[in-house]
């Protein structure tokens, strides 16, 4: 071990998700089976937005409009970056799945809007150096373990502009049993190997995680029927933050 990024694939591989989840190290075949079947009952299958992205854009907070450069990492079908390409918003989206991405692009395609697609890693990926207005992140940061931290903090401070906002849905803590995850301490996790489908953090945590970044707003996402046009889950985080200056 001669590098941090060396520490940081060490201590990856104490994690049996590791090699099937949230890395480019072997994640693609199983987030391809995950979204290679359409029709299995996820309710984030759904073409609807983040219930929390909409109120953001319609009160003015999310400053996803017309010109502006959007970032949505781990963008899964698309339903997300669709929707901000709909507000005018120029979109790269980034997801591990080949299959994801396809869905995406077809639900582009439908909607009439462009939206750049593409491949990556985001724990291994490099910003453009002039960055973006908004970055969006629904259900990716939940899933990387402690350690990754470090590395997806760094990724905001080159991807977020100056003034610009992230916004974050992840699971809270205090949640049913076997929907948000495990809220247990970091050190228990690396003891028992496994991130427990997911990490759940408190508010205090997430305001502590990204102190760099001023919050807007942190509230529980909306719990919403199936049928209605925006996604919500009520054991879902909806985070609203902005760079000051520098994340």
């Amino acid at each position: 071990m001669r590098t941090a990024d060396d520490a940081l694939d060490l201590l990856d591989a104490l994690f049996d998700e590791a090699a099937d989840r949230w890395s480019d190290r072997g994640g693609t075949p199983w987030w391809d089976g995950f979204y290679g079947d359409r029709d299995r009952p996820v309710p984030f299958f759904r073409d609807a937005p983040d219930e929390s992205l909409v109120a953001w854009q319609d009160s003015g907070r999310l400053g996803a409009g017309p010109g502006t450069t959007v970032l949505e990492l781990g963008c899964g079908p698309g339903r997300n970056a669709v929707w901000l390409a709909r507000q005018g918003a120029r979109v790269r989206a980034l997801d591990l799945s080949p299959q994801a991405l396809a869905w995406g692009r077809e639900r582009a395609d439908a909607a009439g809007v462009d939206v750049r697609f593409e491949r990556a890693d985001v724990l291994r990926w490099t910003p453009p150096a002039d960055g973006y207005d908004v970055v969006v992140d629904s259900g990716c940061f939940h899933h990387l373990p402690p350690h990754r931290r470090v590395t997806y903090l760094a990724l905001l401070r080159h991807a977020l502009r100056p003034g610009g906002r992230f916004a974050l849905a992840c699971f809270a803590a205090g949640g049913p049993d076997g929907v948000t995850g495990t809220s247990v301490p970091d050190l228990e996790l690396y003891r028992s190997g496994s991130l427990g489908g997911g990490l759940a953090y408190t508010d205090a945590e997430l305001r502590a995680l990204f102190s760099g970044l001023t919050p807007v707003e942190i509230r529980p996402m909306r719990d919403l029927p199936d049928d209605a046009p925006v996604f919500g889950r009520g054991f879902l985080w909806a985070a609203l933050f902005e760079n000051p200056g520098g994340a």
